[in-house]
């Protein structure tokens, strides 16, 4: 029996970039993933996701998804490496050791986005990928599902090109960049998410 097979009747879980958003099943940025070495940054339910395909998967996240990450990887029967810390702190992975490093969702509330960018660069291979998802920017400029603008574009919170910079001033090469709009509101103005994949440059 695979991996695959002993979960949710045939069926891993969803790797999920959040709450509404279309998952990995329609995005496809993460690929395949069986026995490669992925890191999720600041969550943990993803982490199982990968393992339950096969890869071999560290998560940095906060003691509170910890707790809950391990029970769920007991559930699911698939081993993750957890660690509690600032999702700078990449010092348990060694400088090119890593093939994917994802993050849903947690990014948009780091408050040195380049510190954290520059440690995905370090551990990860060559052409490795770095995937991540945040809460459109411009989703903050409206309040719940009023149709009124509440604040400038990005006052108070980054915009597109500022996650763009950030991701090429480390060292990567953006090569998709997705917007989505939720799947709850199909006639939503606004997309509901910036979804980003971006390559390792050098070595």
């Amino acid at each position: 029996m695979t991996v695959e097979e002993r979960h949710h009747g045939g069926m891993p879980s969803a790797i999920s970039y959040g709450p509404g958003v279309p998952d990995e099943h329609d995005l496809r940025l993460c690929g395949d993933v069986t026995g490669k070495r992925v890191i999720e940054l600041g969550g943990t339910a993803n982490a199982v996701a990968f393992a339950e395909r096969g890869a071999r998967v560290l998560a940095a996240a906060t003691a509170e998804q910890i707790d809950e990450g391990r029970e769920r990887a007991e559930q699911s029967e698939v081993r993750v490496e957890f660690h509690a810390g600032d999702l700078a702190d990449l010092g348990f992975a060694t400088s090119g050791s890593v093939d994917l490093v994802f993050s849903s969702g947690a990014l948009a509330g780091v408050d040195d986005l380049p510190r954290v960018l520059r440690q995905a660069h370090r551990v990860l291979k060559p052409e490795g990928s770095l995937v991540f998802s945040v809460p459109h920017p411009m989703a903050a400029m409206l309040e719940g599902g009023e149709v009124v603008l509440r604040r400038g574009y990005g006052n108070g919170a980054r915009t597109t090109s500022d996650y763009f910079m950030a991701v090429m001033r480390a060292g990567f090469r953006v090569d998709v960049m997705a917007e989505p709009h939720s799947i709850n509101q199909p006639g939503a103005l606004v997309p509901a998410a910036l979804v980003i994949r971006a390559k390792k440059l050098g070595v």
